[in-house]
């Protein structure tokens, strides 16, 4: 499709320079296939306010890349005194998680364990099936430093563009309990998806307009379901640093996965704070099942 052609080669292109200006964050390896690389300093307590959404969180990070999946996820997890939700993730077509360092790291800064597929062609969600799969493995191996530090009770779906479409079809796996399409591609169907919804469009998106993330918003009308469009925002603004779009996702998942009430607010009862938000966003919208939703609940 033209949306396809039209994405693939400015995506490559970002993923190649970002590879070639990594290599302080990310160890080479010419063994197997996993990397392990720390990354991220632990942030000061003043920039990890509990409304600060897009500021970074108390935990330092790491990175490990494997075959099939890339973890992004707190350095100290074998040490941590409680168990961290997950974010599985899709990656725009032509994409690798590298094109989207910047955001996975803040959203493991913030206690998420992100798996992010490494496919370039994520819309079917296999590889975004098969990390769960994994980090059920890993989290039932005494060996793994993820051993019993998982919450797989509360797992996300997000991703970009194509890997908007496939957080969509993932949605529909009952280990999910809330989707995040971010610019989210045609080719999926969300009458399937049983969880809240939240939908992010982009304001000037001229591969992924702002009508099609709408049309999506319109027939979720069987499940809480927001809209957002940021103002501003191309199809690329996510890539790289994510401005923008770092605190309300952030904010989204920490109400949906860690029941933050401070998060919630951001997005349900008559304080919403991204309705009020008109500098962020150009457009906001709730469908009736959202407005049902108290603030003090995730």
């Amino acid at each position: 499709m033209l949306w396809r052609r039209n994405l693939f080669a400015p995506l490559a292109a970002l993923a190649l320079a970002l590879t070639a200006s990594a290599g302080a964050g990310t160890a080479a390896a010419a063994t197997d296939t996993t990397v392990v690389a720390a990354a991220s300093p632990v942030a000061s307590p003043a920039a990890s306010a509990a409304d600060d959404f897009g500021s970074p969180g108390p935990y330092a990070t790491a990175v490990e890349v494997g075959a099939i999946t890339t973890l992004y996820y707190p350095r100290d997890i074998a040490d941590s005194d409680r168990r961290h939700p997950v974010i599985v993730w899709g990656n725009g077509t032509g994409g690798v998680p590298l094109v989207y360092r910047d955001l996975m790291l803040h959203w493991a800064s913030q206690g998420f364990v992100v798996a992010a597929a490494n496919t370039p062609m994520s819309n079917l969600g296999i590889s975004m099936r098969a990390s769960i799969d994994m980090l059920t493995g890993r989290n039932a191996d005494p060996g793994s430093i993820f051993f019993d530090r998982v919450d797989l009770e509360h797992i996300g779906a997000s991703g970009h563009s194509q890997g908007g479409a496939a957080a969509i079809v993932v949605g529909s796996d009952p280990r999910i309990d809330t989707i995040l399409p971010i610019q989210p591609g045609p080719l999926a169907n969300i009458n399937a998806v049983r969880v809240p919804a939240l939908l992010l469009a982009g304001q000037r998106d001229s591969i992924v307009f702002p009508a099609l993330v709408k049309a999506f918003y319109n027939a979720a009308d069987h499940i809480p379901a927001l809209y957002g469009e940021v103002r501003g925002a191309d199809h690329f603004t996510v890539v790289g640093d994510p401005g923008p779009f770092a605190a309300p996702t952030t904010a989204w998942f920490r109400a949906q996965l860690m029941g933050d009430r401070t998060a919630g607010a951001q997005f349900f009862g008559p304080g919403c704070g991204i309705c009020a938000d008109t500098a962020t966003w150009s457009d906001v919208r709730r469908n009736s099942l959202a407005l049902n939703v108290p603030a003090t609940t995730p």
